[in-house]
Formats: C-alpha cells, sequence, structure tokens
C-alpha cells in the first residue's frame, strides 16, 4: 500500500512540476502535413528585427464554443512562441471583454467586434456574444485584427499585423488605371492586403512621361478599352529598365443575362505575342468548376436551381513556385488558355494549370445551361491558365512579367455587383506582387491554415480506409487494453499461487 502511495505522489508532483515549466518554456511538436504550428523564417526574421516593444492586446471571451476555445488556446501558445523568439520584445495580455462593462467598451472602441455563437447548456441552446480579436500595437502606431476566424491563417494576421506597425518605409506599386481597368476601390480585398507592405498606387499613362518608372512592380488587370500604341511602348521601356509586370487579361467575357460568350481586343494580347506570350481567344472549360444559380420555372413557381458550369473552373494543379506555395482553389471565370511561343533564351514557367479533365471552345459560345456535361467534352489536361515570363525581355535588362489569363479574378465589383472574392485569389495575386517585388517573406504565411479539401473529393479507398479507421481504432484499443488487463490479472493469480507471496 505504501509503494502505491508513493507512486501516486511522485506522478503528482511531476505533473505539477511540469505544468510550471509549462509556463515558461514551450514545446510543440508539429506532425501537420503544411507544418502549420511552426513558425516561418519570415516571422522569425520580423520579430529578431524589432527595435521597439509590441504589445498584442487579446480580446477573447472566456465561455465560448468548443472550436472556438481551439482557436484561443493555439493564439495564446503563438503569442508564447512569439514572446520566446523576439527575447520578450513582444509582451501580451488577454482580456475578457464579457467581465466588465467597461471592458466590453474599451474592445469595442479599439475595433474588435463581437459575433454571435450558440452556446448549449443544459440541454438548451442559446445565443451569446463572443469575442475573439487582437490589438497590436507599437509606440503610438496599432493595428486591429477585429475577428480571429477559427482555421484562418493565424500567424498570417499577427506577423503582418507586426510588420505593417513596424515597417519603416513601405516600396510603391503602380496599378494602371485609365483603359476600363477595374478602380482600386473595386478590389477592397486585395487592397487590405497589399497595404500590409506596400503603399498602393493607381498610375495613369499619358503622352508626355512615362510615370511607370517610379515602380519596380506595375499591375495591369482587365483592361477593356483599346490601349494607345505609346501606352504600350511605355511597358516595353519600363521592362527595358528592369521594371516588373503583372497582367492579368480578359481575352475573352460572358454575359449569363444573355448566356453569350464573346471575345475582346484591346491590343494588349498583340503586344504580349510580341514577347512570345499567346493568350488564345477561347474559354477554358474543366470538369472542376463552380457552380451557378438558374432560374426555373415549374408551374406558378419560380426557383434557383444550383448546376455545375465548366466555363468558371476552380483551378487547383499548381506549379510548386513560392508564387502557388499553399494555394487549394483559386476561382478563374472566363479564363484562356496561355502558350508560349518565344525563344529559348527566356525562361517561361507555367503557374496555375487546368485540372486532368478539361478543354476549350472558341470564342463566341452560348452559354447552354441545360447541358448534361460528359468525361467526353473534356479531352484536355493540364492547360496553361497563367505563367512567369523571365530574362532579357526588353533589351538587356533582365526582368520578369507574369501573366494570367483571366484579369477579374481578384476584383470585388462596386456597387451592387460586389461579391466576396476566394481567399486562395487574392493570395495568388499578393503573393504574385511579392515575388515581383522580391519581397517573398509573407508568402508561405497567407495560405499557412488555409484549407479547402472537401471530403468528395478523397480517392474512394482513401475515404474507406478513413471511415473504417475511425470505426474501429477505439474498439481496437479497447480490446487490446482488456488483452492486457486481463494478462495482468492472470500473472497476478499464478503469483498469489506461488509458496511465500507476499502482497
Amino acid at each position: 500500500m505504501k509503494r502505491i502511495t508513493t507512486y501516486i505522489l511522485i506522478i503528482t508532483g511531476i505533473l505539477i512540476l511540469v505544468n510550471i515549466l509549462s509556463d515558461n518554456f514551450f514545446l510543440r511538436l508539429d506532425l501537420t502535413s503544411d507544418h502549420r504550428y511552426t513558425l516561418s523564417k519570415a516571422t522569425k526574421n520580423i520579430l529578431k528585427s524589432l527595435d521597439e516593444p509590441v504589445t498584442v492586446t487579446a480580446y477573447f471571451s472566456k465561455d465560448i464554443p468548443a472550436q472556438m476555445a481551439k482557436t484561443k488556446r493555439d493564439f495564446k501558445e503563438l503569442l508564447v512562441e512569439y514572446n520566446n523568439i523576439s527575447k520578450g520584445t513582444v509582451v501580451y495580455d488577454f482580456i475578457d471583454p464579457s467581465a466588465t462593462q467597461d471592458e466590453e467598451q474599451k474592445a469595442m472602441s479599439a475595433g474588435i467586434q463581437p459575433v454571435i455563437a450558440t452556446i448549449r447548456d443544459k440541454n438548451e441552446a442559446k445565443q451569446q456574444k463572443v469575442y475573439l480579436g487582437a490589438v497590436v500595437s507599437m509606440g503610438e502606431e496599432s493595428e486591429v485584427i477585429p475577428f480571429m476566424k477559427p482555421g484562418a491563417a493565424m500567424e498570417y494576421a499577427l506577423s503582418s499585423a507586426i510588420k505593417k506597425i513596424s515597417i519603416k518605409d513601405k516600396p510603391s506599386i503602380g496599378f494602371i488605371q485609365g483603359d476600363g481597368e477595374p478602380s482600386l476601390g473595386a478590389m477592397p480585398q486585395a487592397m487590405n492586403a497589399l497595404n500590409v507592405m506596400y503603399q498602393v498606387e493607381p498610375v495613369y499613362l499619358n503622352d508626355t512621361a512615362n510615370e511607370l518608372l517610379r515602380f519596380h512592380t506595375v499591375v495591369l488587370l482587365a483592361p477593356k478599352d483599346t490601349i494607345p500604341a505609346n501606352h504600350l511602348a511605355q511597358l516595353d521601356q519600363f521592362l527595358g529598365q528592369g521594371g516588373n509586370l503583372l497582367i492579368g487579361i480578359n481575352r475573352v467575357e460572358g454575359d449569363l443575362s444573355v448566356a453569350r460568350g464573346r471575345s475582346i481586343s484591346t491590343g494588349l494580347e498583340t503586344w504580349l505575342t510580341g514577347k512570345g506570350i499567346i493568350v488564345e481567344n477561347n474559354f477554358v472549360i474543366d470538369s472542376k468548376c463552380a457552380n451557378v444559380s438558374v432560374k426555373q420555372q415549374q408551374g406558378m413557381f419560380t426557383f434557383n436551381t444550383q448546376i455545375m458550369f465548366p466555363y468558371i473552373p476552380v483551378i487547383g494543379n499548381f506549379a510548386d513556385h513560392p508564387i502557388t506555395g499553399g494555394l487549394e482553389a483559386v476561382i478563374l471565370p472566363f479564363a484562356s488558355t496561355i502558350n508560349y511561343s518565344g525563344d529559348t533564351t527566356k525562361t517561361f514557367t507555367p503557374l496555375i494549370m487546368t485540372s486532368k479533365m478539361s478543354g476549350t471552345q472558341p470564342a463566341p459560345v452560348y452559354f447552354d445551361v441545360s447541358k448534361r456535361w460528359s468525361k467526353s467534352d473534356f479531352p484536355m489536361s493540364n492547360l496553361t491558365v497563367g505563367g512567369l515570363l523571365s530574362g532579357n525581355l526588353v533589351g538587356d535588362a533582365r526582368s520578369s512579367m507574369i501573366v494570367y489569363g483571366d484579369g477579374d479574378f481578384a476584383v470585388n465589383g462596386e456597387g451592387e455587383t460586389a461579391r466576396q472574392q476566394s481567399a486562395d485569389n487574392i493570395s495568388l495575386l499578393v503573393n504574385s506582387i511579392d515575388f515581383l517585388s522580391d519581397d517573398t517573406g509573407l508568402i508561405e504565411l497567407r495560405t499557412k491554415g488555409v484549407t479547402n479539401r472537401p471530403l468528395k473529393e478523397i480517392e474512394d479507398g482513401k475515404k474507406s480506409f478513413l471511415k473504417w479507421f475511425n470505426f474501429l481504432l477505439p474498439i481496437l484499443l479497447v480490446i487490446i487494453y482488456g488483452f492486457i488487463r486481463m494478462q495482468y490479472n492472470r500473472n497476478l493469480r499464478v503469483k498469489r499461487m506461488e509458496e511465500g507471496y507476499v502482497w
């Protein structure tokens, strides 16, 4: 009996010691495929370069649902790591805004917005305000993370906030305007992401001076009007002086209200052909695609039906490249294929490709929403819809140009036509700009923790294995435990029967 008591006291002492040490030391094994619980080199560089203290005030409610409680725990563990790596430069404090009215008012004044969550208590469901946000401050500068969405890229949100308030001089990025391109206001998600690291400016081409030469990286998205020849010449001059260019071109456009698709000609496609990049006058179709809502009439009733629409491919085939690392699903409405026909002195790298079941249709097209698609409609595979061209594109200066066969992939629209864009669409644009601007530090963080892996896309064999594994593993563990206990009791009975046995 004394021996058992001693064992219990030793185990209790060890547990107490481990808990005490865990408050001062942090160790975690990361076995996830994307290493989402391991701090990136970019974050470590940001933390080690801090020359002023950073305070993170986390406003997290105390009583929250299990999924949100995990977010709170993960965020606290992340802050512990930030504190350790920054050698105490990053300090943090957790406040429960629900504790007092004054604390709640402080949180809301700081920009932390509550969300309504359903809490189950004694077989009853009730609605409760929940806070999951933080304020990151350095001196007089501060940045708000209004809501830490469960499953989101937590490290990116925190590291980018620290970077935003600590960076001294932001490089400028130019977005070309004036030929029917979407305004900066039509891309709020992209602007919010870019403003972390850059000063984003609209730039208008004119006949007197080449305004592009002020920038290292310039973006040209979805021009609708014909681009004058002298403005295209300014693009050449920009590349000739080592500038980098990101182009999203709409070679075709679709109008669902009339179920028609047509080609677009702005002169940009001809200019790209001169560089060896051919943006085909076609519509990409893909078996992996988005759905659209179609109104149907049945008797006196009108209702909406979701149908697959292959003209809006969901791209999940990416090159192993910093620009596309971590991306899982980019939506490209009415995209066109891209081919390279230039010489070998330049390097063309396909970045995003269609699935194994895809195809093309030449413009113009009629969108038959009642069509029943089959495998024979998708005879092609791995069609390039975006790529990187590097080398001496104009003259002797080395430059790079990224071209995507769709110009609207990061556009939200304005007014009533505005829509929420996919997180991966925004990441594709910002990652491309980061790469061209030689600032790839935060690329790997933006998609860290962001997943889009529907169960229906897992192979049937693997799906069956996971289902039976989850079902049988607990039963198997119980049987093993029972067998071990049975053997232990049997051995104990044998010992008790031995002569001279003493308990």
